[in-house]
C-alpha cells in the first residue's frame, strides 16, 4: 500500500500539468462556452419598449420574429451599462447597413433605457424589457451580449461583451455571413 503512495503525488501532477497544458491551448481562452449555439432561440419573454429604430408602431417583437427569414441579432443592453455605451456604435453602423437588431433591455428602467436611446440613437427594429427571467432562459451572465439568429430561429453565435470594431470583423460578420448561408 505505501508504494502505491508514493507515486500518487508524481500522477497528480502530471494529471493536473496535462489539464493546464490542455487549457492553455483551447482555441480561444477568452470565449466563455454556451450550449444554445445550434439550438433554436428559447421564448421571448417581454413587454414592448418604446417604438422601433425608425419609429414604426409595434416595439415589441416575440418568438415569430426570431424564426422568420433572414439573419438578425437579439442585443441584451441596459443604460447604467457602460460597455452597452462604448458598443452602441457597432449596433448602429450594423442597423445602418441593414442588419436586423432586436434589443432586450436587462433590468432597466424604461424611461432611463429610452432616454439612452434618445441620446447615441435607435439601433433596434423592436425591443421588449426583460427584468431577468428571459435572460435566465438565454444564458446570459451579463450586459452586454449579443446573439446572432439564422433564418430559421437557431442561435450561430453567442457574444459576451463589447462588440468592438476588432471583434465584428472577427467574430460578428463572420457569424452573420454562416447565418445566411
Amino acid at each position: 500500500m505505501s508504494k502505491v503512495l508514493m507515486y500518487l503525488p508524481p500522477i497528480l501532477f502530471a494529471g493536473l500539468a496535462t489539464m493546464f497544458i490542455v487549457g492553455m491551448n483551447r482555441e480561444d481562452p477568452d470565449s466563455l462556452p454556451s450550449a444554445m449555439i445550434g439550438r433554436e432561440a428559447p421564448m421571448v419573454q417581454g413587454a414592448p419598449l418604446g417604438t422601433g429604430r425608425n419609429g414604426e408602431g409595434a416595439a415589441g417583437f416575440d418568438d415569430a420574429a426570431l424564426r422568420a427569414p433572414g439573419v438578425k441579432l437579439v442585443n441584451y443592453w441596459a443604460s447604467w451599462c457602460a460597455p452597452c455605451r462604448a458598443e452602441h456604435p457597432m449596433l448602429e453602423k450594423l442597423a445602418s447597413e441593414g442588419v436586423t437588431i432586436y434589443g432586450v433591455n436587462y433590468k432597466d428602467k424604461p424611461e432611463d433605457a429610452l432616454g439612452f436611446l434618445a441620446e447615441l440613437g435607435n439601433p433596434f427594429a423592436a425591443m421588449i424589457a426583460d427584468q431577468g427571467r428571459m435572460a435566465l432562459d438565454w444564458g446570459v451572465y451579463g450586459v452586454p451580449e449579443t446573439y446572432v439568429i439564422d433564418g430559421e430561429g437557431k442561435i450561430v453565435l453567442r457574444f459576451a461583451g463589447p462588440i468592438s470594431a476588432a471583434e465584428l470583423e472577427r467574430s460578428i460578420r463572420p457569424a452573420i455571413a454562416e447565418a445566411s448561408d
